[in-house]
C-alpha cells in the first residue's frame, strides 16, 4: 500500500489515450498543432494572455524560469526548505550560471511580506553583495500549506515594491487550487512565471511553464534549446498537458488526492505536524510506530528522527486509505 509519493502514482488513462492520438507525422520542435495550442489553452484557464511551454521535469521548469529572470550576479529569495534549495542538486545555480539562492524562514515553508522586507533590509545596496532579482515561492508549499489569495496578493505587492520578479513553483498547484476553491489565477496572482505541475497529478512526463510576460517566454524558448530540453517530438508532451486541462481533469485529480489526505488527517489527531491543506500528511511517529505501520504493508518516507511524510495521489485506493487511517488511529 503505497504512500511514498504522488510521483509513484499511475498515469491517468486519458493521458495515455491523448499520447496515442498524437502519433503520426507532425512538424517537430514546437511546430505541431498541440504545442502551438498550449498558449490559448492556458490563456483561457487563467483569463489573461500568457505563453505556455512544455518541459520534461519540474526542475527544468523552475530553473528555466529563474534563468530568464535572474542574471548570474543576482539572487533569488526563497524559503530555506524550498525545493529549489533542498532537492534540485544545485540546478538553479547551474541554469542561471551562478545566481545565488538567498534563504529565508517561515512557518510551514511559507514566506510572508515582513520576512521578505527584513531579508532585503539586511543586504547592502552595493557592488559587494548579491542583489536579489526574484522571489520564488511554492504553491502548495513543501509542507503542503497553501497561500490564500490575499496572501498571494500581499506577496505580489511586496515583490513589485522591491522590483522583484515573482516565480511560483506549482509542482502541486492543482492541489492548492482544489483546496482554496478559487479561480486558478488567484492562486498565483502577480506571478511572472508559474511552474504548473502535472506529473504528480496524473501526467506521465510533462510539466507546463506558464509565463505571463511574453519577453520571458522568448528567453525561455532559447534557454530551453540551449539546455538540451527542446524535444523534437514535443507533441507527446503537449498532448499530456492538454488532456489534463480538458474538462478540468487536473482539478478533479487534485481533489481526489486531497480528499484521501483529509481522511488520513482526520485519523491522525494530535500527531499532525502541519495542517493538511493539500495531499501531504506529516505525522509525529516513533521508530516503533513507523515499523508497525510498515509491518502492516504501508510504505512512506521517514521525516526526521521522529516523523513521517505520507503522500496521497489522484488514484489512491480508498481501501488502502481507510486501512491506513485505521492503523494510525490504532497506534
Amino acid at each position: 500500500m503505497q504512500f511514498l509519493s504522488d510521483n509513484a502514482a499511475a498515469v491517468h488513462p486519458k493521458v495515455w489515450d491523448a499520447m496515442r492520438a498524437a502519433d503520426g507525422p507532425q512538424p517537430p520542435y514546437d511546430n505541431d498543432g498541440l504545442s502551438q495550442g498550449l498558449d490559448a489553452a492556458f490563456s483561457a484557464l487563467f483569463g489573461r494572455p500568457c505563453a505556455a511551454i512544455w518541459t520534461a521535469t519540474g526542475t527544468s521548469a523552475n530553473c528555466l524560469a529563474l534563468a530568464a529572470m535572474v542574471p548570474p550576479h543576482g539572487g533569488v529569495l526563497c524559503h530555506r526548505e524550498a525545493h529549489i534549495e533542498t532537492d534540485e542538486c544545485g540546478a538553479p545555480g547551474f541554469y542561471t550560471h551562478g545566481a545565488k539562492l538567498i534563504l529565508l524562514e517561515g512557518e510551514g515553508a511559507k514566506l510572508a511580506p515582513g520576512t521578505i522586507d527584513a531579508g532585503l533590509a539586511a543586504i547592502r545596496k552595493d557592488v559587494h553583495q548579491v542583489q536579489p532579482q526574484a522571489l520564488s515561492i511554492t504553491q502548495a508549499s513543501e509542507y503542503g500549506r497553501c497561500y490564500r489569495p490575499h496572501e498571494m496578493a500581499a506577496l505580489a505587492a511586496t515583490a513589485d515594491r522591491h522590483g522583484l520578479g515573482l516565480h511560483v513553483d506549482g509542482a502541486r498547484f492543482g492541489n492548492a487550487v482544489a483546496f482554496l476553491g478559487c479561480p486558478p489565477w488567484q492562486a498565483c496572482q502577480g506571478a511572472a512565471a508559474l511552474s504548473f505541475g502535472f506529473v504528480k497529478n496524473g501526467g506521465m512526463g510533462a510539466e507546463a511553464l506558464v509565463l505571463f510576460d511574453q519577453g520571458l517566454a522568448d528567453l525561455v524558448r532559447l534557454r530551453r534549446k540551449r539546455a538540451g530540453h527542446l524535444q523534437s517530438k514535443g507533441r507527446f508532451m503537449a498532448a499530456q498537458i492538454l488532456a489534463m486541462l480538458d474538462g478540468d481533469l487536473w482539478l478533479e485529480n487534485a481533489r481526489a488526492a486531497n480528499l484521501a489526505a483529509a481522511a488520513l488527517a482526520a485519523a491522525a489527531g494530535g500527531r499532525l505536524m502541519h495542517p493538511v491543506e493539500a495531499n501531504e500528511v506529516f505525522l509525529v511517529l516513533s521508530d516503533a510506530e513507523r515499523a508497525a505501520l510498515r509491518g502492516q504493508g504501508f510504505s512512506f518516507y521517514d521525516w526526521g528522527p521522529a516523523g513521517a511524510r505520507i503522500v496521497t495521489a489522484w488514484n489512491s485506493d480508498p481501501d488502502h486509505v481507510a486501512a491506513l487511517a485505521q492503523a494510525i488511529s490504532a497506534l
